[in-house]
């Protein structure tokens, strides 16, 4: 394992004002680890950084050493970039502050916030951005994805509501991103990943939601399946834009509100969200409500807040996730069967599969005005595999069950959703962009970052 001995620390303290975590310390294996309870890689530093001012020392101690570099947000994302080993971790989990302008309608917040702050803040002042469907997702990651969430289809992705971005760059420059300022370098953070820089502080625009929303899970036994995921494409293709939708398949998870004789049998579920007036709402989701003979209904009106926090407790940290999505066109019948065959060979009771729905003001957006493309595609399907630390000895056997499920649905593809890449992210990364974008986006890699320094990510090389 690398060492980065005491006289290469000593140049870095004077100029770091956060926290420095090395393999020696008490605290270093709580601080390596993320989402991914299956990623155990181990730094040969944690440089926890408390403002812009340790992101640019930690880059520039990275470049002046020859160490490599990942960079921690939410460290949500699968295949685990945000550690790496041998190298430092530029963390910016500190990094958490949020500041509302309500006359400008807009949240200024720091690299290192979760959705979860998002929305306690702006919530404050009965407003929103389009957030991720998990609460302890990054705004990092989130963002420099694209951003998908309950309330796209009424307000678009979340880089959509991206104004500015303060960015850390490779050489540890400090610069301001926006369409009036380093415009290429905007236009490649919304939607090119980590590849050009760390984003310190993100503004986004608000939009008026809640604080009361009419949402929350129906879900039927599985025998229902195909005739369900057939009314969702049906119903989905016609809802206003207030509609959020995400269809579920899984087996049923051993909770109170779930019939005891459905427990551990496959079901299907759609969560819903509406992004309007309760009343109006009930009105638009009656034929939801209606539909075949549902076991559970939990739709109901509920502080949008705790809506976003809905289904963290199916993917809770330290579980072993593994995944592959495509996206879709519309669920067709052939698509519709495939889903029903693979959810009847699922292979643990953790494992999920989330059918999201885009349409109304995602698809509303000029595909070359963000990097961002297949912004026409209907639906995102992420294939989740998910077991506990002790059993391992699955492992093979539950990823199996994904790659088959994805090889599948392989055909009807889409492309892919970069946030949603995995271990096939060098293989699938051009597949997230138009041959256009992907010109682009080398193009404002080469500008910021030449030498490929940001290279834990869904790579865009320099060319």
């Amino acid at each position: 394992m690398t060492s980065i001995n005491g006289p290469a620390l000593d140049a870095l303290t004077p100029t770091f004002g956060g926290e420095l975590i090395t393999p020696d310390d008490a605290a270093y294996d709580a601080a390596r680890q993320v989402w991914n309870g299956d990623i155990q890689r181990r730094p040969a530093l944690i440089a926890r950084c408390r403002g812009t001012a340790d992101v640019v020392a930690a880059v520039k101690f990275c470049q002046e050493q020859g160490l490599q570099a990942s960079v921690r947000g939410g460290g949500h994302a699968v295949a685990g970039t945000a550690v790496i080993d041998d190298g430092v971790v530029i963390d910016l989990s500190l990094m958490r502050g949020t500041h509302v302008d309500t006359a400008a309608q807009t949240i200024t917040a720091q690299g290192g916030c979760l959705n979860a702050d998002l929305d306690r803040e702006a919530q404050l002042h009965g407003m929103a951005v389009t957030g991720g469907f998990i609460s302890h997702t990054g705004i990092g990651g989130l963002t420099l994805g694209g951003g998908i969430g309950h309330l796209m289809r009424k307000f678009g992705l979340t880089i959509d509501a991206l104004r500015s971005a303060e960015v850390v760059t490779a050489n540890g420059d400090v610069v301001t991103a926006s369409e009036d300022e380093n415009a290429d370098l905007f236009w490649g953070l919304r939607g090119g990943g980590g590849n050009f820089g760390v984003v310190t502080n993100f503004t986004f625009g608000l939009q008026p939601v809640g604080p009361t929303v009419l949402a929350g899970m129906i879900a039927w036994p599985a025998d229902q399946a195909p005739a369900v995921l057939a009314f969702l494409r049906d119903f989905i293709a016609t809802a206003p834009d207030e509609v959020g939708l995400i269809g579920n398949l899984r087996l049923a998870p051993p909770l109170p509100a779930m019939p005891a004789d459905l427990h551990g049998k496959p079901i299907v579920a759609l969560v819903a969200t509406y992004a309007g007036p309760v009343k109006e709402g009930e009105q638009v989701l009656r034929p939801l409500r209606e539909f075949g003979t549902p076991v559970v209904d939990l739709i109901m009106p509920k502080p949008y807040a705790m809506h976003q926090k809905a289904l963290d407790i199916a993917l809770p940290h330290g579980r072993h996730y593994y995944w592959r999505s495509h996206k879709l066109g519309p669920l067709t019948d052939e698509i519709i069967a495939i889903l029903c065959e693979h959810l009847g060979r699922v292979t643990s009771p953790m494992s999920t599969v989330g059918i999201f729905c885009f349409g109304g003001a995602v698809g509303r957006v000029p595909v070359d005005a963000t990097a961002f493309a297949n912004r026409d595609a209907s639906h995102d399907v992420n294939i989740v595999a998910a077991w506990l630390p002790e059993q391992a000895a699955d492992a093979a056997r539950h990823r199996a069950w994904v790659r088959e499920f994805w090889a599948a649905l392989e055909p009807f593809s889409r492309g892919v959703y970069v946030n949603f890449t995995s271990d096939d992210a060098a293989d699938r990364v051009r597949l997230a962009y138009t041959p256009e974008q992907w010109a682009r986006l080398t193009a404002v890699k080469a500008a910021y970052d030449p030498t490929n320094f940001f290279r834990l990510n869904a790579n865009i090389s320099p060319g």
